[in-house]
């Protein structure tokens, strides 16, 4: 959590853990050897394993466990060395089997914490645990003239359930916590990420309550599959809770969904607890063995983590510690940053373009930096043009501009745009000269020691040679001329 007080809304204090199903990317389910693509006819692939039907057993997919192990391992968790297999039991028409096979007791990644920012201010949220489970079908309500359809293809897919303490304490919070962990686990290769497709769900725990005072009874928002949404729904229950806390009602626990066309929670069905669901091991599967061997080996083929690599970045190429964090949100970001960083030998300003122009133009497309029309190289060389007094940092957005919305190469389009600077000192001088005589207001006060009549110089020397002078060059000898 954060170190500094939490803000409150309204004089409450918000609550909020998340419960996150990350579809592992397996090409074969957590019990049977069926596919796990997405988007084939419906119930072509459901096997009599993924149905329960009599006579058939599940067999663990080791693929499976060893992302578990994966992500406990990038978190700093916990891998239980034996973990049990338990049937989570409940009636519902897209579960064939009456059950769900989950764990309970003993889920094999037990604790750990995610690091993030808000802002530039550092967060941390402790984990509970990770537990493997298999998802279950899905209902259809669409395009069957009234009536709905079940298909049973996803039943059986392996997921990593992975549930936090009730850490955060905004809705800001929670959406930058989910975008951390969404990048996480396609940067381990563990998921795919597609929310649009289910690979990666938000169940969002919510609860209000004056500070110092115990829990507030919390409302579960379900299968929230966008950043943006998660953030709109958390906003809208919050508010909520309080309203029905001022107007004198209680909260009811409940699982609620979230309607993005309205922007407003509604309850669907009262929130069960554990013992409704009747755990008890799996007589099916026996207890999982992880050996210190395993965990050993799949450390070994594991990435480099995005911690790691943000304190390489630190140390190495002298990053904030912010700044790092942000080449690291992505393993795309990383390498674009480092490709950028390597052909022009300025980190910092790689990083600052990163976050700024860069980052607020895919922001605006909804693109990732994958997509990005200005490639590493192409950056590097515009960096390049700045550090050697080419252009100025106004002309270079200028170029990058171009560059985004046409494409085309740094050099050329400087050419076309009439964009180099002058660092002609004698006619720099001359200019200077006739600015300083048609201003002797602004040299005197500047002399009487008001800075702000420098600044008001500069403005006049850049307009006078619209702007296409040395910066660094005016400033220079403006000051020279000053001082003489």
């Amino acid at each position: 959590m954060s170190t500094t007080a939490p803000k409150l809304i309204r004089g409450y204090e918000v609550v909020i853990g998340l419960e996150n199903h990350v579809q592992l990317s397996t090409v074969s389910k957590i019990f049977s050897g069926s596919s796990t693509a997405f988007g084939a006819e419906p119930n072509t692939q459901a096997s009599p394993v993924d149905l329960a039907l009599p006579g058939t057993l599940p067999v663990l997919n080791r693929g499976a466990v060893e992302r578990a192990i994966r992500f406990g391992l990038s978190v700093g968790a916990k891998i239980a060395p034996l973990s049990i297999f338990a049937r989570k039991n409940y009636f519902y028409p897209d579960l064939p089997k009456g059950y769900q096979i989950s764990q309970y007791e003993i889920p094999v990644v037990q604790g750990g914490k995610l690091d993030f920012f808000v802002g530039d201010r550092k967060h941390t949220v402790n984990l509970t645990r990770a537990h493997l489970e298999e998802d279950a079908g899905k209902s259809l309500h669409e395009d069957y003239h009234g009536q709905s359809g079940i298909d049973l293809n996803r039943a059986g897919t392996p997921l990593l359930e992975i549930v936090s303490e009730p850490d955060m304490r905004s809705g800001a919070e929670a959406a930058e916590y989910a975008r951390t962990l969404h990048a996480l686990v396609m940067w381990l290769g563990i998921c795919d990420g597609n929310m649009q497709e289910g690979s990666f769900r938000c169940d969002v725990n919510v609860s209000v309550r004056k500070p110092g005072e115990p829990y507030g009874t919390r409302r579960e928002i379900k299968n929230l599959n966008s950043f943006k949404y998660l953030l709109q729904a958390v906003d809208f229950e919050v508010n909520w809770q309080i309203d029905e806390i001022e107007d004198g009602r209680k909260i009811q626990q409940a699982t609620v969904l979230f309607n993005p066309d309205t922007g407003e929670t509604r309850a669907m069905r009262s929130k069960e607890d554990a013992a409704d669901y009747r755990y008890f091991p799996d007589p099916d599967l026996p207890p999982l063995v992880i050996a210190p061997e395993w965990v050993e080996r799949v450390k070994g083929e594991m990435p480099e983590l995005p911690a790691v690599m943000a304190a390489r970045f630190e140390s190495a190429d002298g990053l904030p510690a912010y700044d790092a964090t942000m080449m690291t949100q992505s393993l795309a970001t990383a390498r674009y940053y480092e490709a950028a960083r390597d052909a022009c030998q300025a980190p910092k300003l790689v990083a600052n373009w990163v976050m700024g122009e860069i980052s607020r133009r895919l922001n605006a497309e909804e693109k990732g930096i994958e997509d990005a029309p200005v490639k590493p190289a192409t950056l590097a060389t515009l960096i390049a043009r700045i550090q050697d007094g080419t252009i100025s940092n106004n002309s270079a957005r200028q170029v990058f501009e171009a560059l985004w919305t046409q494409g085309g190469e740094v050099d050329a389009i400087i050419e076309a745009k009439d964009l180099k600077q002058s660092n002609d000192t004698g006619e720099l001088e001359r200019i200077l000269d006739e600015v300083l005589a048609a201003n002797p207001k602004s040299v005197e006060e500047f002399r009487a020691g008001k800075d702000k009549a420098f600044n008001a110089l500069v403005g006049q020397a850049m307009k006078a040679t619209k702007g296409k002078a040395n910066p660094a060059a005016v400033n220079e000898l403006l000051k020279k001329k000053l001082a003489g």
